[in-house]
């Protein structure tokens, strides 16, 4: 009694079996596609990509800051300390370009100044929110001028008015910003700072940032920023704004320490914000002589400078080599089956291909003795007279 027809597939065997297949169209066709497969692991991956290398992504970085200029304001001349916020020379910091100052502010009530609010009687005044840009409302409608009636708060008076025109601190243009910066790649253990070494003879105190003369100098005019930012100064300094100063370390570690170089780029970083511009508000509290506390507030339009540090490092590793070589040799084989694909089902004589291709051998069979006559199945495609057995054992050779 014969096996289950399925227990005698599960337990067949199948082997490689080579085809010498006798057709320029197909051999260019697989040459090819090997020859791009090569040239894409070679140029892209190995060149390009470096995919031979352990990559470090973690980047530890530090920050220090130093603005440095004078200016005229409104009849005072500033320093950085008063321009300058915060003060302690972070990665985040403002240059204060224009203010408007609200002096001699005490706690009390007085009419609110914003237009919103204007009324005609106390009824105007209820049934809105309880707060409003500059205190909280007491229902009532008081005078504000000879001319108009606002509704009374209760908070700071007099209330703010940011509507007028004050002008812009133009002096800041020509402020310079140091930048140092140090980082570390953990993996490799590797530091680096943007200053130049000691002993290099570079002139630091000098030196100005430029793209293409002075690529690596730490020390950068501020108009410069705005400008390589693709922005105006004076709009930007009317309206304050964001800036990102973008450092990027990338680093080839099989290369001499010196290669590894910072790579400067600038940016706007709220040009598509709904509201463009940047603007905030700070109170200096003092004592009045009649013993009340005072404040003078003041809205504040400047340019925040974000210092952002990026980068990676790469060096040789032999598993990343070992796994992308054998990825490369594998993917190969993709021209293998693209030429099989064209030849089982595109060229003329595919049932021939199939037919030497594909073969079942059963157990019982013999083979035919050494020179025997070959006898062509009934039905074969192609004329098998052509079919010549090759000197290596199991290798076919069709002539398509």
């Amino acid at each position: 009694m014969s096996p289950p027809r399925w227990v005698t597939g599960f337990l067949s065997y199948e082997t490689a079996k080579a085809v010498v297949v006798r057709s320029w169209a197909v051999g260019a066709v697989n040459r090819a596609v090997q020859l791009l497969i090569l040239a894409y692991f070679i140029g892209w991956v190995f060149l390009h990509e470096k995919a031979y290398q352990v990559r470090d992504t973690v980047i530890e970085s530090s920050v220090v800051t130093k603005v440095k200029g004078i200016g005229r304001y409104a009849g005072r001349v500033l320093d950085t300390a008063d321009y300058v916020t915060p003060p302690q020379g972070t990665s985040v910091f403002v240059v204060v370009t224009k203010q408007i100052l609200t002096e001699n502010q005490a706690q009390g009530v007085c009419p609110e100044s914003e237009a919103e609010y204007r009324c005609a009687a106390d009824r105007d005044c209820r049934g809105r929110g309880a707060a409003t840009g500059s205190g909280m409302l007491t229902g009532r409608c008081v005078p504000y001028n000879r001319t108009l009636r606002t509704c009374e708060i209760r908070g700071w008076c007099p209330p703010e008015v940011d509507t007028v025109d004050v002008p812009v601190m133009l002096e800041a243009e020509n402020f310079t910003l140091f930048i140092k910066n140090s980082i570390r790649f953990p993996l490799f253990g590797f530091e680096k700072a943007n200053l130049p070494p000691p002993g290099s003879g570079a002139e630091l105190g000098r030196c100005r940032f430029h793209p293409e003369l002075q690529p690596l100098c730490p020390i950068l005019r501020l108009g410069d920023v705005v400008r390589l930012a693709g922005q105006d100064f004076p709009a930007l300094a009317a309206t304050g704004g964001v800036l990102g100063i973008k450092i990027g370390w990338l680093c080839d570690l099989d290369r001499a320490w010196e290669r590894c170089l910072p790579r400067y780029s600038f940016t706007r970083l709220d040009g598509r914000a709904p509201a463009a511009g940047y603007n905030f508000r700070h109170a200096r509290y003092y004592r009045w002589h009649d013993g009340t506390e005072r404040r003078t507030l003041t809205k504040a339009f400047g340019i925040r400078f974000d210092v952002l540090v990026y980068g990676n490092a790469g060096k040789f590793g032999i598993v990343p080599t070992l796994i992308n070589t054998v990825a490369a040799f594998t993917s190969i084989g993709v021209g293998t089956v693209l030429c099989d694909i064209i030849l089982l089902n595109f060229l003329k004589g595919a049932e021939h291909y199939k037919a030497r291709k594909f073969e079942e051998v059963p157990e019982a069979s013999v083979p035919a003795p050494p020179g025997s006559p070959t006898v062509c199945p009934p039905g074969a495609l192609g004329g098998c007279g052509r079919d010549k057995q090759s000197t290596d054992s199991g290798t076919f050779s069709l002539g398509l």
